[in-house]
């Protein structure tokens, strides 16, 4: 019988680490995931059109060979909750890098095309346990006061990793001479693109042996001595070591381990706070943000703007993405999550409304009218910045924290494994839909900004200073 007498208050919400230095070292590890999601995810952006040319391929076979890699991140992401309640949240860490490194040698020596998207799936399924397990361990080891910041480093760090590897693509680009098949290393260029990664998935792996196991994770396999002495090292000496972990205990006393079978319920087969997860997954996809990171480049040469500044567009968005993210590190757990997350879906729909518009005319000489290029570009710009600034933050702050203890880790699967099936549908469909009609393309993007507002203010609540015990 579960017990229901209340643990002594521990003081954990007003907690502030005597250290919050290395509180922010080890959230910073715990990210440097997000960075290798960032970056796998953006870098095949500079490889697109080399691939298309190499193995002589159309759109939709080339939306598939970029796009599969999102099935294997929707795989990783269902599995990852349940391989780190069994396994810890740092072994999974260490799984993810050694997936991350031999799915970047596989990537940049390909034998054929299919060996190529076998080692996107590889790496794919990283990205997936990587997006589940960074978010999940810094909302178990961030005091509840930092939280919201320490929670928004996964997705600076995704951020700054697509930042990353544009340049990095744009280097080895003009080291090229400009041809993405120009030999660079005794290789082509995109195959050296698709190498690099070997260097931060190697210094993901070294990292996550320098960083503690998560406090409720020991508590859970009876380790409540060292669970101590993590939350002493990350909540300071001022709260109630022992009132903490019997807060944590009583939570989990109330549990058992998340599996598939306790998400379902409700009208709609799952429980009604998973279709609110699922719904900001899917939402922050169906906007069409990958499609500024995975075809950026390709979009810009089919308006006309040369190879080379393509690229150059490409890091200068990535750049406006990360100044996005800064803004909401600072203000997420100010204003909180909803209203970030409405202001960026009223910016995202004017930006991807102008992106229609301006799409809508006709080539002049293969390249926009030029107020309509300018206004395209800027209009781009302005789109990431707001997605930046909310979506691109909150959700992952959302799912790190808005689901009760006793279903966190399987509900947190099936939202991240949701926003990869829908990531992948929407990669999948972009070629062929621009080729179609790029302006409507962009008017679909513009309807799902406008349709997440009403479903915000409807069914998402506030998670702002709550620690993870009050979730239910």
């Amino acid at each position: 019988m579960t017990s229901t007498a209340q643990p002594p208050p521990s003081g954990a919400q007003a907690a502030q680490p005597e250290h919050l230095g290395h509180v922010i070292f080890i959230a910073a590890a715990a990210a440097m995931g997000g960075f290798l999601f960032g970056y796998d995810s953006a870098v095949i952006n500079g490889a697109v059109e080399a691939i298309r040319d190499r193995y002589d391929i159309g759109s939709a076979a080339l939306a598939q060979v970029i796009a599969i890699a999102l099935i294997g991140c929707a795989i990783g992401a269902a599995t990852a909750g349940r391989i780190a309640d069994r396994i810890g949240r740092i072994r999974c860490m260490q799984i993810s890098a050694v997936l991350f490194t031999v799915s970047a040698i596989g990537s940049a020596l390909p034998f054929a095309l299919y060996d190529l998207a076998f080692w996107r799936i590889v790496g794919g399924f990283a990205i997936g346990m990587a997006s589940v397990i960074g978010p999940a361990y810094i909302a178990e080891v961030a005091p509840a006061a930092y939280r919201g910041r320490l929670g928004s480093f996964q997705q600076a760090a995704i951020v700054t990793g697509i930042a990353i590897s544009q340049l990095v693509n744009w280097g080895i680009l003009n080291a090229a001479d400009g041809d993405q098949r120009g030999e660079v290393m005794g290789l082509e260029a995109w195959q050296v693109m698709l190498g690099v990664m070997v260097v931060p998935a190697v210094l993901y792996g070294l990292l996550s042996f320098a960083i503690p196991e998560s406090p409720r994770f020991l508590i859970s396999v009876g380790r409540d001595d060292k669970a101590r002495e993590v939350l002493r090292e990350v909540e300071g000496d001022k709260i109630d070591l022992d009132a903490r972990v019997a807060e944590i205990e009583h939570a989990m006393r109330s549990e058992h381990k998340s599996v598939f079978k306790d998400l379902l319920g409700g009208t709609f087969f799952f429980k009604p706070i998973v279709w609110i997860g699922i719904g900001l997954s899917v939402f922050q996809q169906f906007v069409g943000i990958n499609v500024a990171f995975y075809y950026s480049s390709t979009l810009w040469q089919s308006v006309g703007v040369d190879p080379t500044d393509s690229f150059l567009y490409s890091f200068t968005t990535s750049i406006i993405n990360i100044i996005g993210t800064v803004i909401a590190m600072i203000f997420v757990d100010r204003i909180g999550r909803r209203p970030l997350a409405l202001i960026g879906s009223v910016g995202m729909v004017i930006g991807l409304a102008l992106e229609a518009w301006a799409f809508s005319f006709d080539l002049v000489d293969g390249k926009l009218p030029e107020t309509q290029g300018w206004v395209a570009l800027v209009a781009a710009h302005v789109f990431v910045l707001f997605f930046a600034l909310s979506w691109g933050v909150v959700v992952w702050v959302f799912l790190g924290e808005m689901f009760p203890n006793r279903i966190r880790a399987a509900a947190l699967g099936v939202a991240a494994a949701a926003q990869w099936i829908a990531n992948w549908a929407i990669t999948a469909s972009f070629p062929s839909l621009a080729d179609w009609n790029l302006s409507l393309t962009y008017v679909i993007y513009t309807v799902f900004a406008a349709l997440s507002i009403p479903f915000v203010l409807k069914f998402v609540k506030e998670t702002k200073g709550k620690t993870l015990e009050e979730m239910g």
